[in-house]
């Protein structure tokens, strides 16, 4: 069940607010306990001091009556306060002392019982004066009644509870109120989530009105939608590139077909038919096997079976492999610098070779291709440059992006699919390398980086087990190149 969170804010608020004002009224009435009892206590001392003058001048038996007389005036009828006196003698006797059971006790002789004849609770003072003249000692006691007390304590405690519960209400009411007004900017930024679909990806949130604590999650969605709105352009024109490169080789294979299909022909004329299809369906599981290798790279798989080698005699592997290329281009190849690096040795080789066969394409007879082997700290970064028209910056971002050629029109298509260098850069960053273009001076470079950092030995060779996988897509794809150079 969703919870609304301006009311789960407000229940918090009014917890909290009666949690506040049940501990002020329970201070509030602690206090004031405290003070009817101070106030009750000084009462009974003024009563006691009053009756402790008139039984003490009571010294002879017709003050001793005129006393008794203004004690029961004094005593009021409701028994809110007694006086009694007691002594040895029959003849000085008043009243009747409270007796019962003492549920506390003070010092100077205050105690509250409880009388055992019922009623409320008495606050008692008993003190004891000496004989004087003809009145022997006798014990004064004066009572006042916790009832009234008691009776404020009640209505107070009811009065203070009730409004508890009603600030509290209060406090719910207003802060649903004031939390709904709080959390407009939040519906705002729901509404413009809200209006993102796939034919309005360019809609962005609003972040100039929002408060600071929604600032930063309205920019990380902010930032969500480019990276999807950049995903799905990608995948829109991955699409459109799959459809294209797929469909040329596909209808060649028809077109071939249905001319061979018109009339009857020779064995040779159909082996050549079989021939140029053959080639067709070779470079249409060329472009399928370089989309499963990209498809398993942006699933994040690294590269295993990593060997540690050094670097140029990989390289030298390479340029010896393409020898016949190179010739038939009339172009030349040079490679400086050397560094030991951790690599798959089959990934490394098909980096390499992508590089270099996009060199060639683009050189001119008798130009010289470099290859440049250094180490940046934890990098190793190998670079193929060649001679070449420069590149347009605004090119240079996508030359390593799937089925992406700098030319408007699609030249050559027959011989490149436009993945050579989308699969460098798959190869780099299952290496945790990373790749690198640029265009100055009438040179164009290629490169990529493997990390050179070493790995724990046994890592290597438990990793070796899945390396096989990796190494059979890369000889795959290498094939036709392999016997076109043958």
């Amino acid at each position: 069940m969703n919870r609304s969170i301006a009311r789960r804010l407000a229940m918090m608020f009014a917890l909290v607010a009666l949690s506040v004002f049940t501990l002020i009224g329970t201070g509030l009435f602690l206090v004031l306990r405290t003070q009817l009892d101070h106030h009750l206590r000084e009462s009974l001392d003024d009563r006691m001091e009053i009756a402790k003058i008139m039984v003490t001048h009571a010294v002879t038996p017709d003050k001793w009556r005129m006393t008794r007389e203004k004690l029961t005036d004094m005593s009021p009828r409701d028994g809110a306060t007694t006086y009694s006196v007691s002594s040895d003698n029959p003849s000085y006797h008043f009243g009747k002392p409270i007796d019962g059971g003492v549920r506390d006790s003070w010092a100077g002789g205050y105690m509250r019982v409880r009388p055992a004849s019922g009623g409320p609770d008495m606050l008692t003072h008993t003190i004891a004066i000496p004989a004087s003249g003809g009145r022997p000692t006798v014990q004064l006691q004066v009572a006042a009644s916790y009832q009234p007390n008691v009776r404020t304590m009640r209505v107070f405690g009811a009065a203070l509870a009730a409004l508890s519960a009603l600030g509290s209400l209060a406090v719910l009411l207003l802060s649903y109120s004031v939390t709904r007004i709080g959390l407009a900017p939040l519906r705002r930024l729901t509404k413009d989530a809200s209006e993102v679909s796939p034919n309005n990806r360019s809609q962005r949130l609003n972040t100039a009105s929002l408060p600071l604590e929604l600032n930063d999650l309205a920019n990380s969605f902010n930032g969500a939608l480019e990276r999807l709105d950049g995903a799905y352009g990608r995948l829109e024109s991955f699409n459109a590139d799959v459809a294209h490169e797929l469909r040329t080789p596909v209808t060649i294979l028809i077109g071939q077909t249905e001319v061979a299909l018109t009339r009857n022909r020779s064995v040779d004329d159909l082996r050549h038919t079989l021939q140029s299809n053959l080639e067709e369906f070779e470079r249409m599981r060329a472009i399928i096997n370089d989309m499963l290798f990209l498809a398993r790279a942006d699933q994040g798989e690294r590269a295993t079976g990593l060997v540690e080698v050094s670097l140029a005699t990989e390289v030298a592997r390479t340029l010896e492999f393409l020898e016949i290329p190179f010739e038939e281009a009339r172009v030349h190849a040079v490679s400086h610098g050397d560094a030991m690096a951790l690599v798959n040795r089959s990934l490394f080789g098909r980096a390499c070779t992508n590089l270099l066969m996009n060199a060639i394409q683009h050189c001119g007879r008798g130009d010289t291709v470099t290859v440049t082997i250094a180490q940046h700290g934890g990098q190793v970064r190998i670079a193929v440059a060649n001679p070449g028209e420069p590149i347009e910056p605004s090119t240079l971002d996508h030359l390593f992006d799937r089925f992406y050629r700098a030319e408007v029109s699609r030249t050559n298509s027959r011989e490149n699919h436009g993945l050579g260098l989308a699969i460098v850069k798959a190869i780099a960053e299952m290496h945790r390398g990373a790749v690198f273009v640029e265009s100055a001076n009438g040179v164009n470079t290629f490169a990529f980086s493997v990390d050179a950092s070493r790995v724990d030995a046994q890592a290597v060779r438990n990793a070796e087990a899945t390396v096989e996988r990796t190494a059979e897509v890369a000889q795959q794809a290498q094939a036709p190149a392999r016997r076109v150079a043958m």
